[in-house]
């Protein structure tokens, strides 16, 4: 058939290939390719007519304000709800690639003549056609329908299995979305009969375990071509938002696992001979069921074996038998380790941490009444506090000699908190007034360690350190390193590795005697975080930063408050081990997170804080037969109720031998999240350019990659940047981390800021992370009546916009937000009305920038406000800045720098950007 034969839409040619011999059906109007004939839409069925608004008599702003502020009609979003970019259906299975784009320099015309025919505007773009592909923000189904042997044997092979379909995106013409950052990650297809359950919830949540790549390439040589990164992103101990299901709980501590690889039974085994033996999904062992398997112990009765937890969750715990006992579990242990130095007791700091300590003691996990505390109080010289039980009055034992650190007394130093409740209320009410004078400056923060540690060794749990200064006596002493002149040079990256062996010798130690510990730093001057962050590191904890700390200001008093309440409330996981399991052909090849590896690939963590993230990077040792491999993560360890468990989540994936279905599968989310951990150990390892230049080097690669295979320019040049629709939001995200506090080129940056965010980066889960890279910006002023409502799913958010500055209004109002900070923008000609509704005052010229905690705002500003503080996992609570378009220009230069698509001092706009990667594209 010719293609004259064939009826085309309006704006569409065809021409024929002589290489591929078949013809090429070209969009003219945006220069996209495909094989496959165009449909001609049918003009007979009416479009759907948009819903009627009905509103209420409002208040309108002045003239110049074009949008009513209230509950006018939703404003002519440029980005929200606008079509996006047509994309172009790749070819399946065995064919030839497509020609993704053209390369006729029709681009390059449109931008000499600042728009082409038909080109629409850079910020309102064609609707994307994943948005009406099926599937699209559904939860994958496995195992369902009757599927006969023949389809189950040959699945390997694509019969009956479906298939990727890959999208390709020019990104010059496609500007970065945010709502994409919201999309699902690439559906797992597995072949039919992998599953044994039909549970929607039998494959791993990706806030639990997510992949890079959705389609696992068969061969090293096909990944090594990809240019993509097979890593593991995991989140084993996150929280639950409300209506979540908790993780089910196997109480019958009858455990099925591999005799070979040690794998836990999970939905991805296989029955065989009657039931009675299964085949594990890993290394294809068989192995005896277990004789208490198919018996309901509760009731005493047979049991119903596919209704057990292990085969129908993905995630599941057991109560570990006492085979899995090193000891008996041990109780919950805290140690406060508190600075009452001079800088410490004049900050506030002092009296906010007791007081917090106080007022969450019910907060603290203690079900089973065994969870136990201690305080020692710190200058140059050691405060210990003995709590007899039955008393209500501590006794302090003053240390002086630091040289030799030793405990003043045996019994009552570390308490029972339930047993001694009335001495510790009775010291931490004290503890303010006991060193309000006290005009020591020193800080002996290496013995307090060691005096914690010899505390709570024979039990282990966690030391909470409050450090105000940098440690200057004693142990583990440091000296200010802080040079303003090597800042931004190629000796940076030194300060931001550790200054003393004592740290992470003394974290090793602690981890072994199964301590972990958690830094809350407050110092105004050089605290040396880059240091003290070794201990959080090796021992799974986590450290907090508050710069300039100042009770006074009641909104710093108020976010450590917060944060550090949270931190003692939080259900932990001790004495943990993890380990990472892989079918046969694949091995974990790096790790990335807080933690200590004490052996090939067992990860050691006295505490396992919630939302705490891991990174695995996994090699492809050898071919990989079969039709799908299996990920499994096991997690050893006690609760702070006193149980001991295992938690096991299993993540099932497709293989592949097609390129195009690696690439479709990629998870540009778990990219990020891995790239931002590499970058951040390049850093340590090399220098601060080399982290930048590696991860910059990787997007180009990847680029050059998909031209090659995917596109029709090949290994030429191109007018066009060629990516899969799956990751047309990498780029934008590469170049926030490129932007980040911890990776940023600046000779401003203060190392302990570099220091803590670098912390950040490594830990913090994908969710997270996203925001801190990619920030949150929303218009306020002219939000769509509905937004800082409640919904079906809470408070209703305002639609997100691009991070540029090009959104910004001389008389707007808009929120900024990385999920650690907050700003509220208020444009200079902001009018009366506004300002009068949000602020409660009078007109532009009363508003103070700055830190803001006691405003009084509008009611649907401040619910959209806590909306966004309580949406994220984690302890985190964002500082909020009122930033003055016309006010002071550190904290605008601030704010505007959280607009990452716009050029800021040497870093370049996401235009200049794209072009640089292109052009490094079309020369490599």
């Amino acid at each position: 058939m010719s293609a004259q034969d064939i009826p085309l839409p309006q704006g569409w040619d065809a021409q024929w290939d002589t290489t591929h011999q078949r013809y090429l059906y070209i969009d003219t109007t945006t220069g996209n390719t495909q094989w496959e004939p165009p449909t001609v839409p049918d003009l007979a069925q009416g479009a759907p007519q948009a819903p009627t608004h009905h509103h209420g008599k409002r208040r309108q702003y002045a003239a110049g304000q074009t949008q009513a502020y209230y509950s006018g009609e939703a404003p002519i979003d440029p980005v929200y709800g606008a079509p996006q970019a047509t994309l172009q259906a790749q070819p399946q299975g065995g064919q030839l690639f497509t020609p993704g784009l053209v390369a006729d320099n029709q681009f390059a015309h449109q931008q000499a003549q600042g728009a082409g025919p038909g080109q629409p505007p850079y910020y309102n773009q064609p609707e994307p056609e994943y948005i009406n592909q099926p599937g699209f923000n559904q939860q994958p189904q496995y195992g369902q329908g009757p599927v006969d042997n023949l389809a189950n044997q040959f699945g390997g092979m694509g019969l009956g299995q479906k298939q990727f379909s890959l999208y390709t995106t020019n990104l010059l013409t496609s500007p970065p979305e945010p709502r994409d950052l919201h999309r699902p990650p690439p559906e797992i297809r597995l072949p039919p009969n992998s599953c044994i359950s039909p549970s929607p919830t039998a494959n791993a949540d990706p806030s639990y375990f997510r992949s890079t790549i959705n389609a696992i390439p068969t061969t090293s040589s096909l990944l090594t071509k990809s240019k993509l990164p097979l890593a593991l992103v995991i989140t084993p101990y996150r929280t639950l938002d409300e209506g979540e299901s908790q993780v089910p709980l196997v109480t019958d501590t009858v455990i099925a696992r591999c005799r070979r690889c040690r794998t836990y039974i999970n939905p991805y085994v296989q029955f065989i001979d009657g039931g009675s033996r299964w085949r594990c999904c890993m290394c294809n062992m068989t192995n005896e069921v277990p004789q208490l398997f198919d018996w309901d112990q509760v009731h005493n009765q047979p049991g119903d074996r596919w209704a057990r937890a292990e085969l129908n969750h993905s995630c599941v715990e057991f109560v570990a038998p006492t085979e899995y006992m090193v000891r008996p579990p041990q109780p919950a242990v805290y140690v406060f380790l508190i600075d009452v130095s001079h800088t410490a007791v004049q900050s506030g700091m002092v009296a906010t941490a007791t007081r917090t300590i106080l007022e969450n003691l019910d907060r603290i996990p203690d079900e089973d009444g065994r969870t136990k505390a201690a305080i020692i109080c710190y200058d140059t010289s050691l405060y210990f506090f003995a709590m007899p039980t039955g008393t209500t009055d501590a006794t302090m034992l003053v240390v002086s000699d630091v040289d030799d650190v030793f405990l003043p007394k045996p019994t009552d130093l570390l308490v029972n908190v339930a047993e001694s409740r009335a001495s510790l209320e009775s010291l931490l009410g004290r503890i303010g007034d006991m060193f309000a004078d006290n005009t020591v400056i020193g800080s002996a923060l290496g013995p307090a360690l060691q005096a914690g540690f010899k505390l709570m060794a024979p039990i282990g749990g966690k030391i909470v350190v409050l450090s105000s200064a940098l440690p200057s006596v004693g142990a583990g002493a440091l000296k200010n390193r802080e040079d303003p002149k090597i800042l931004g040079t190629a000796k940076e990256s030194g300060l931001l590795q550790s200054a003393s062996p004592f740290y992470k010798t003394f974290a090793i130690e602690c981890s072994r005697t199964q301590v972990s510990v958690d830094m809350f730093l407050f110092s105004a001057a050089y605290q040396d975080v880059a240091t003290l962050a070794c201990l959080p590191h090796y021992t799974s904890g986590q450290t907090y930063y508050y710069p300039a700390f100042n009770a006074a200001k009641s909104e710093d008093a108020l976010k450590f408050a917060h944060e550090f309440g949270e931190v003692l409330a939080q259900p932990i996981m001790l004495e943990a081990v993890m380990r990472v399991r892989a079918s046969r052909g694949l091995r974990m090849a790096s790790f990335h997170g807080n933690f200590f590896v004490r052996s090939t690939d067992l990860l050691a963590m006295p505490a396992v804080p919630q939302d705490q993230s891991y990174a695995i990077e996994v090699q492809i040792e050898e071919a990989i037969t079969t039709p799908f491999v299996v990920f499994q993560t096991a997690v050893l360890h006690t609760t702070c109720y006193g149980e001991r468990r295992i938690r096991v989540i299993t993540l099932a994936l497709p293989t592949t031998t097609n390129l195009s279905e690696v690439f479709a599968s990629a998870d540009q989310v778990a990219i990020t999240t891995f790239l931002a951990n590499k970058a951040v150990e390049r850093s340590l390892t090399h220098k601060l350019e080399d982290s930048r230049d590696y991860i910059f080097q990787k997007l180009v690669e990847l680029l050059v990659a998909y031209k090659t295979s995917m596109t029709s320019s090949g290994a030429g040049a191109s007018a066009q940047l060629a990516i899969c629709d799956n990751l047309k939001m990498l780029p934008v995200l590469v170049l926030g981390l490129l932007k980040n506090v911890g990776i940023r080129q600046s000779a401003q940056i203060p190392p302990d800021i570099r220091a803590y965010s670098q912390a950040l980066l490594t830990s913090l889960p994908s969710q997270l992370l996203i925001p801190y890279i990619y920030p949150s910006f929303y218009s306020l002023h002219n939000m769509p009546p509905e937004a800082g409502t409640i919904g079906e799913q809470g408070v209703i958010l305002p639609p997100a916009l691009p991070l540029s500055s090009e959104q910004l209004e001389r008389h707007g109002l808009y929120l900024i937000e990385d999920g650690q900070t907050m700003f509220l923008w208020v444009g200079r000609d902001a009018v009366d009305p506004l300002i009068r509704d949000v602020f409660d005052l009078p007109n532009i010229q009363a508003l103070r920038g700055g830190k803001a905690s006691k405003f009084y705002f509008l009611l649907r500003v401040n619910a959209i406000i806590q909306k966004i503080r309580e949406m994220r996992r984690g302890v985190y609570y964002p500082h909020l800045y009122i930033v003055k378009e016309d006010g002071e220009p550190p904290l605008k230069l601030w704010a505007l720098s959280m607009l990452i698509q716009d050029r800021a001092d040497v870093l370049p706009s996401y235009q200049q950007f794209i072009g640089s990667v292109k052009d490094k594209v079309n020369t490599t």
